[in-house]
């Protein structure tokens, strides 16, 4: 079984479609249908996983649905609704240069141009413009995610992103 940093959370199973255990599908993906370019989901539910080849999908209206190994029936489809879709880490694709997956920005260390501990990232928000940094710390800041201009660095590797935010912010 994969462990939580060998795993990446790309949406979750928001309904049913049909009686032959089709799932509705959210992707947090961009494009939301890069989802459906994996082979293999891993759902959650009551604290594990199961691995799940994914036998066909196809765009609904605005969403997306998918038929998955092992999960033939309604029932079986409405037991898996709120279940995160995640992916193998190794399964994605590199960025490139200044691009990070989500997963890998949660939890980094946030420091001003000053120096200044602000927190650390617990999410992100997709906003339409641009995606926020949720940063908890002292108190909980909304960062707009702008390299070049409110972020200035992302050190992975180190755990650090450098913001040019004001502490009191």
């Amino acid at each position: 079984m994969l462990s939580e940093s060998d795993r990446v959370v790309l949406g979750h199973v928001s309904g049913v479609f049909g009686t032959r255990g089709w799932l509705k599908i959210h992707s947090y993906t961009r494009p939301r249908e890069n989802i459906l370019t994996y082979a293999v989901w891993q759902l959650s539910g009551e604290n594990q996983w199961w691995s799940h080849a994914v036998l066909a999908h196809r765009r609904h209206g605005a969403g997306l649905t998918a038929s998955l190994e092992g999960i033939t029936q309604r029932d079986a489809a409405v037991a898996c609704i709120g279940c995160e879709i995640s992916v193998e880490r190794a399964a994605l694709p590199d960025g490139d240069a200044g691009e990070y997956y989500w997963a890998d920005l949660i939890g980094i260390e946030v420091v001003n141009i000053d120096g200044v501990a602000l927190g650390k990232v617990t999410r992100l928000l997709a906003t339409g413009a641009n995606d926020v940094l949720v940063v908890e710390g002292q108190k909980q800041r909304l960062i707009p995610y702008v390299l070049g201009h409110h972020v200035v660095e992302v050190d992975l590797a180190g755990g650090r992103m450098v913001v040019d935010w004001h502490p009191d912010d």
